[in-house]
């Protein structure tokens, strides 16, 4: 019997997640069911390009199911992320500012997986430019677990102290099952604030010389 196709508002999904796999099952799980999520509504991925940890399940689960599959990584992870095949595309880059910027560019949506610094710092880069308005995608938590209760605690802290202001607050959509959360950014509405116009053209100087970087990277 065929399975039934989830029409989407999205094309490419970008997963931020760890290079280890946790100490937890159900972090496995989780990306292994977001994989089959993305799949089911015919979404490809982007993510870090690694073929380690939860990177590495995503990626094989998305690609395993027909799904294209795009990796991006700096050339001084590879030797660390990458231990194995990787699957789909990878495109190599500098370092770890053109990697969120290529992302970034490659995406409609992000979602965050449980993970380390590292998924912190690309959640809340894309969290803060979303706050600025340099996109309108939306950015999802998979709270696998509670995993993430305590960030959105101290961000809660933060609405209450005056450091983030509460519309600001409903920028990040959160869910502990991978089905319900792509459904939360399929009908997110997103927030406005602070001049547009302006962080606009930065983003667009960014995109444009992170392209230029890349492809020398891809050359060499």
């Amino acid at each position: 019997m065929e399975e039934k196709v989830v029409k989407s508002r999205f094309r490419r999904v970008c997963v931020f997640c760890g290079s280890s796999t946790g100490k937890r099952n159900s972090y496995r799980d989780a990306a292994l069911e977001l994989g089959q999520e993305l799949v089911s509504r015919k979404l490809d991925l982007v993510y870090g390009g690694g073929s380690i940890g939860l990177m590495g399940l995503i990626s094989q689960e998305v690609h395993r199911g027909g799904g294209h599959v795009l990796g991006i990584i700096p050339k001084t992870l590879m030797s660390k992320e990458i231990t194995g095949e990787t699957v789909g595309d990878v495109i190599s880059v500098a370092n770890m500012h053109q990697r969120k910027a290529e992302m970034t560019r490659h995406s409609d949506c992000f979602i965050a997986l449980p993970g380390g610094y590292g998924t912190l710092e690309e959640l809340l880069e894309v969290i803060t430019w979303a706050q600025l308005g340099i996109h309108d995608k939306p950015v999802g938590l998979l709270n696998v677990d509670g995993y993430y209760d305590n960030l959105l605690t101290f961000i809660d802290k933060a609405v209450d102290d005056g450091f983030i202001k509460p519309f600001q607050r409903q920028i990040i959509v959160c869910a502990p099952k991978a089905r319900d959360l792509v459904q939360k950014l399929e009908e997110y509405v997103p927030v406005h604030g602070g001049d547009r116009a302006a962080v606009r053209l930065e983003v667009e100087q960014l995109e444009l010389n992170s392209c230029f970087h890349s492809q020398i990277a891809v050359k060499d």
